[in-house]
């Protein structure tokens, strides 16, 4: 068992783990105990009831939080002609094509997001071997194969989250940064949660989430309530 440091368990000590907390007062309390000394992260967890072993039942997606994450991405585009200068003209860090290939061959992986067009996927799929490993692969799910490059790249930009049910069911995001407004957090909190609920597979019997969980970097988690 992984031993915590003094910080961590004064924090822990203010957390009711045998309560499950609204959204808006978990993120008090998360706002109130962080001890951290960088603006750290809020993340929500979720355990659903899932066997994605079964194919309608792998959620994955990408979704835009209102106020975004706190964070600005690197992002990577692989496109040519006018898409190429779409994505330039849209903010995009890096754009090219078998050039981006090579430099990502020869070990550069200084990105967050790579978007790609259909027509590059063939090129791109040269790197699986990188990029997949690190989740960097890009997926028409969540929007980063796409011939709107423009919109992938301002999404991203904007707060764009990817998530995926991993497989024991559970989905983590990022929410925002622990110096966000509660009010601000909140409503993250709630665009993803509703965004979670509604992807929901038709085959689930009986309870869909199991547990939700808020947390911030390196501190104790807090349940949440849910519906």
């Amino acid at each position: 068992m992984a031993k915590h440091g003094k910080k961590y368990l004064e924090a822990a000590k203010q957390v009711d783990s045998s309560k499950l907390y609204e959204p808006k007062a978990a993120i008090e309390l998360l706002q109130k105990i962080n001890y951290a000394n960088f603006d750290a992260t809020v993340e929500v967890a979720y355990n659903l009831n899932l066997d994605t072993k079964q194919a309608d039942q792998q959620i994955r997606g990408a979704m835009v939080l209102p106020n975004g994450t706190g964070k600005t991405q690197r992002v990577v585009v692989f496109a040519e002609g006018d898409q190429a200068k779409e994505a330039e003209a849209a903010g995009a860090d890096f754009v090219g094509a078998d050039d981006l290939v090579d430099k990502i061959s020869d070990g550069w992986l200084d990105f967050d997001v790579v978007v790609a067009t259909p027509k590059m996927m063939a090129k791109v799929g040269r790197l699986g071997r990188v990029l997949g490993p690190k989740g960097l692969m890009p997926n028409p799910k969540t929007g980063t194969v796409t011939m709107d490059v423009t919109k992938a790249v301002q999404d991203i930009k904007a707060g764009q989250v990817t998530y995926r049910a991993d497989a024991q069911g559970l989905i983590h995001a990022p929410l925002g940064k622990v110096s966000f407004s509660t009010d601000k957090l909140v409503e993250n909190f709630n665009a993803f949660n509703a965004v979670v609920l509604k992807a929901r597979p038709a085959t689930v019997k009986g309870q869909y989430v199991k547990s939700v969980n808020l947390t911030s970097t390196f501190g104790p988690g807090v349940k949440v309530s849910f519906d």
